[in-house]
């Protein structure tokens, strides 16, 4: 498991140097976030051994004892990566180095609140729904380019998010659709980046520069839209 894993790597971060350079990007300004979510905690550890050190979960229940139990691995970073109920918001205090996908403000007002009570502060993404699909989470962006209504009701819930203590907003998340070419995921990918330079012009310069965008099978294409963090799960560590 541990050369295969190793090699996957090298493959992977291949892959990711030529998608950046392809488009004039730094490769070293794209975070690789390995998604070791339902894999045992060695896997994660042979990961760290080949030098990765960003990781991402999808369930905080998940994610609490490999973390117990990887906790001594030098520079690892944990992402909280997948859908959290507001219920379990009080299960878990600073493990996570970032969390991609808060999807409302409710979310947002219970990460601040528990993080307020521990002393400590909470870096977040907004995850947004770009494509409309009913199956995804995220907060509803579908057609912000053209619908003000739309467009106007996010950048409202961003300057309440912005103002919460305890949380600060780093940048957004999407999921692109299942498409047949990684191709077809890119207009998403360049809704969400160009819904981030919205952000950022809209609220007085609001730094908020991270696009977590991009997986297995379309991370070359949220690279050429300027993701800054891929989400790379089975092309490291294998089909579930």
């Amino acid at each position: 498991m541990t050369e295969s894993i190793a090699a996957n790597l090298i493959r992977v971060r291949a892959r990711l140097a030529e998608a950046a350079l392809r488009v004039g990007r730094d490769p070293a300004a794209v975070t690789l976030v390995a998604v070791s979510k339902t894999f045992p905690a060695a896997a994660a550890r042979a990961a760290w051994e080949a030098g990765q050190r960003d990781f991402g979960e999808n369930r905080v229940e998940e994610a609490l004892p490999k973390l117990a139990e990887l906790g001594a691995l030098d520079g690892a970073r944990w992402h909280l990566i997948g859908h959290l109920q507001s219920r379990k918001t009080n299960d878990f205090g600073g493990e996570f180095a970032l969390i991609h996908s808060v999807d409302s403000l409710r979310l947002a007002t219970r990460l601040s609140a528990r993080a307020v009570a521990q002393a400590r502060r909470q870096d977040i993404l907004l995850e947004c729904n770009v494509s409309g699909e009913a199956s995804k989470d995220g907060f509803p962006v579908t057609g912000w380019e053209r619908d003000a209504v739309t467009r106007d009701a996010f950048l409202a819930q961003v300057r309440t998010l912005r103002d919460l203590p305890g949380v600060r907003v780093r940048g957004l998340m999407t999921m692109a659709p299942i498409v047949a070419t990684s191709a077809e995921a890119r207009p998403f990918f360049a809704s969400l980046r160009a819904l981030r330079d919205q952000l950022r012009e809209a609220l007085d310069g609001h730094d908020a520069p991270i696009l977590s965008m991009g997986m297995s099978d379309d991370f070359e294409a949220a690279i050429a839209e300027g993701a800054t963090h891929i989400r790379v799960g089975r092309a490291i560590f294998g089909t579930r």
